[in-house]
């Protein structure tokens, strides 16, 4: 099959996030599957000065209107290291900035703009490649307009929508429908219309052909108020179109044996490797190598849902205690704020580094003996996938996709592999942190853990089979429409 994936992140971009991961792995697992998959994103400015990107101009422009004004879509294209093709949507204007949604936690007041003008310059790309792609699968709300466009115009795609951060909706002023130059009827109930304000993933979840999230937990979580984000009642009355797909962990990147951001590779095996590992992450952060207590990681963004809000009051509990802590990501200014007050408050067993760097996220995975997780919502749960692989214990709050990754250890059953909470408290985050504790200090069994950690596997094949199923049942539908 003709596969286009369009989506605001994705590589070549160097930055911690799921929606970059899966970018990475799906497409090229598709690809060995002998379906043409090609990936549409725009081309930011960290594209450009990347100097390990090849792109070249296709020669081919768009005019595309937004609102009253007219812009330029220049396309490029490239490919990624598995052979996957690239293509960047480029408009200085809208692109050429230093991030992509904004800068230190503010949005860009015009993203309203520049993510309509990518949606339409996206689907403007889809109906001039040649062949002709069947289906058009968007990520995230920066793409969740292109559904709406196809049923405006009736183009002829099918098109999927995956949910991966539900609380970003892209939710606009209601005076932004302009900039669509829709008709005005779809301003409304059963529109792009939510609560007065143009909002681009509630508009996806009406009009794509399939809606899918991430795990099949997230899937049920997200048709309860608690956790739609307000999108709830939408999605019941889609939940016919509605799947959960977990999906899978990219162990062509992400793998204790063949790491090349490792200074030693190990195995369940041979577990020194991870030793070298943790002493090289201390050392490298100036963190104190002795007494050899437990070192927790967090590869994450910085923001509530992630649970900051229950983890920053724990600090000084934890930080008394002998452990080292090493948090990598950047978010929300306040809590960044705290980590880095927390992190000079305790210089020898905190270390909080802002930007993201791979080598670093690779090491922290590698050398951590827990992964602390006190997500509010954790939709897929990639970094307990990863973190599993590296023998990274997870203390972890039980949602979303951690339900179908961590299993709790019961020590009368000798099960498990993980430390849950199901109460969403710092005082629950608490005991499972103090049971990992406790359980490190018995050398022999957690050595157990980690190699029944690092023995769990979450390849692509089944979530990419998944995918294929569902782009050939809604390809079939289009056929007999037609």
């Amino acid at each position: 099959m003709r596969i286009l994936m369009i989506s605001a992140e994705a590589p070549p971009l160097q930055r911690t996030g799921a929606v970059i991961d899966v970018l990475e792995a799906l497409p090229r697992e598709l690809r060995e599957r002998d379906h043409e998959v090609g990936v549409v994103l725009p081309f930011y400015r960290e594209i450009r000065e990347n100097a390990d990107t090849v792109v070249n101009d296709t020669g081919v422009t768009v005019d595309v209107r937004v609102g009253e004004k007219n812009y330029v879509a220049e396309y490029l294209e490239g490919r990624t290291t598995s052979g996957v093709q690239l293509f960047f949507v480029r408009c200085d204007e809208f692109f050429d900035r230093p991030e992509i949604y904004g800068e230190h936690g503010v949005p860009y007041e015009d993203n309203a703009a520049r993510f309509i003008f990518f949606n339409k310059a996206a689907v403007e790309l889809a109906r001039r490649l040649t062949p002709v792609p069947q289906i058009l699968h968007l990520h995230d709300w920066a793409a969740a307009l292109v559904p709406v466009y196809i049923r405006a115009h009736n183009l002829p795609f099918s098109t999927v929508l995956t949910i991966h951060r539900i609380a970003e909706q892209g939710s606009f002023w209601g005076l932004d429908f302009a900039l669509t130059n829709l008709p005005q009827r779809y301003f409304s109930l059963r529109g792009v219309e939510f609560f007065g304000r143009l909002n681009f993933l509630k508009a996806g979840i009406l009009f794509a052909d399939r809606v899918t999230t991430v795990s099949e937990h997230h899937k049920h979580e997200i048709l309860r108020p608690e956790s739609g984000c307000g999108l709830d009642g939408v999605l019941r009355e889609n939940g016919h179109k509605l799947s959960g797909i977990l999906h899978g962990a990219d162990y062509a990147r992400w793998n204790p044996d063949t790491d090349p951001f490792l200074p030693a590779h190990f195995d369940p095996e041979k577990l020194w490797g991870k030793t070298i590992c943790r002493d090289a992450l201390l050392a490298g952060l100036e963190l104190a190598p002795a007494p050899r207590g437990p070192v927790f990681g967090i590869v994450t963004r910085i923001v509530a849902e992630k649970g900051f809000g229950i983890l920053t009051p724990l600090f000084d509990r934890m930080l008394s205690d002998d452990v080292r802590l090493i948090i990598l990501g950047e978010g929300d200014p306040a809590f960044e704020t705290e980590l880095a007050i927390a992190s000079r408050r305790y210089p020898a067993r905190f270390a909080y580094r802002r930007h993201y760097d791979e080598r670093l996220a690779h090491l922290i995975e590698a050398g951590a003996d827990v992964t602390l997780i006190p997500s509010r919502f954790e939709p897929g749960g990639l970094m307990a996938m990863y973190s599993l692989k590296y023998g990274a214990l997870p203390v972890a709050h039980a949602t979303g996709g951690i339900q179908e990754i961590v299993e709790d250890y019961d020590p009368v059953l000798d099960r498990g592999y993980g430390f849950l909470c199901y109460e969403y408290s710092a005082d629950a985050f608490w005991d499972a942190i103090k049971r990992a504790r406790e359980l490190f200090l018995d050398r022999g069994i957690w050595r157990d853990l980690v190699m029944r950690a690092m023995s769990r596997n979450f390849e692509w094949a089944s979530a990419a089979l998944r995918y294929q199923e569902l782009y050939r049942g809604i390809a079939g539908e289009a056929e007999l429409a037609a």
